[in-house]
């Protein structure tokens, strides 16, 4: 079963939200429209928005609410891409021309900006502080994680924990926060508003993961982008975490990347081979795991509904990945 079948019954709310996010992006300035709007068509999961109106359902649901957190959600997502593709100098993102690609970095910097300020611009009408107080701070952590991630590239000597804290900004925060937000606009409890807060970050943690591993287990066709991307950009997965364990990997890394711009499609190919040969790919499964075991437990106490039921089977959904 594909994803978008498990929250099927969210289609109508979905195309909504999608109309929605075209209308928030009509820039007055041709170039800066253009580019919001081919990133827009671009694609993607949406699966902040589902967060988003799943939790909603787990309360007293208003369409009107949840649709301005979850545009403004899926708004500071695609600003971030915008900002990561420059970052890492991407040519592709999920097999299409980046906007970096297509306008330069001037460009794509100034459209990320739009999109973020369209965003914010979004949730300022929710006269709910809760909501400004939550969404606020996740944008401050996830901007320290954009500067950590640079700050990182190449440095082989990271610690599991440096990992999991860049990821847990990366991603994690920005799903925890889509469920907690559509718990509180939709007038759940503290403690309930909490354990979606804890669902969504474990689910965060658990889907980073697992788009870590497949970025070396996918080929270049299902990624959109070349196997090992991550690790050409400098960017130290949790796979290459666990491999450098081995002395020979380790070894073979320091010597490939002692100068990251020689670096060549057959030496991408002989360390991709090599890192499957060490238990890196099994390890990193079993952490994710964990994560979506935590994510699972988090639902348990709240009380039965499809909304539950659909979070259940999209953390499940997400374990099982391999493509």
């Amino acid at each position: 079963m594909r994803l978008p079948k498990i929250y099927g019954f969210l289609k109508k709310d979905l195309d909504l939200i999608e109309s929605a996010l075209h209308e928030s992006i009509q820039a007055e300035h041709p170039v800066l429209r253009k580019a919001s709007i081919g990133l827009l068509d671009a694609g993607g999961k949406r699966i902040r928005p589902v967060f988003v109106l799943l939790a909603g359902q787990l309360g007293d649901y208003d369409l009107n609410s949840i649709k301005k957190v979850a545009v403004s959600l899926e708004l500071i997502h695609m600003a971030t891409l915008v900002h990561d593709d420059v970052i890492d100098e991407a040519e592709l993102r999920r097999g299409k021309p980046t906007t970096k690609s297509l306008y330069g970095n001037r460009v794509a910097m100034y459209t990320g900006d739009y999109i973020l300020s369209r965003a914010l611009e979004e949730v300022t009408t929710i006269k709910n502080p809760n909501v400004h107080r939550l969404l606020s701070r996740t944008l401050v952590e996830v901007s320290i994680g954009e500067i950590e991630q640079i700050k990182d590239k190449y440095v082989w000597d990271q610690s599991l924990r440096d990992y999991l804290r860049r990821i847990k900004r990366k991603t994690a925060l920005l799903i925890a926060s889509s469920c907690k937000l559509g718990a509180i606009v939709s007038g759940l409890d503290e403690k309930n508003a909490d354990r979606l807060y804890q669902y969504g970050y474990n689910i965060g943690m658990s889907y980073q993961i697992i788009d870590d591993i497949l970025d070396f287990t996918s080929s270049a066709k299902e990624l959109g982008k070349p196997a090992g991307n991550d690790l050409l950009q400098g960017n130290i997965t949790l796979p290459v975490l666990y491999a450098l364990e081995d002395k020979d990997f380790k070894e073979m890394i320091h010597e490939t990347f002692a100068n990251p711009d020689m670096v060549d499609e057959e030496s991408m190919k002989i360390i991709l081979t090599k890192l499957k040969q060490t238990d890196a790919i099994r390890k990193s499964y079993k952490l994710s795991d964990r994560y979506l075991e935590r994510a699972l437990t988090a639902l348990d106490p709240l009380p039965h509904s499809r909304a539950k039921l659909t979070l259940q089977d999209i953390a499940k959904y997400i374990g099982k990945r391999r493509s």
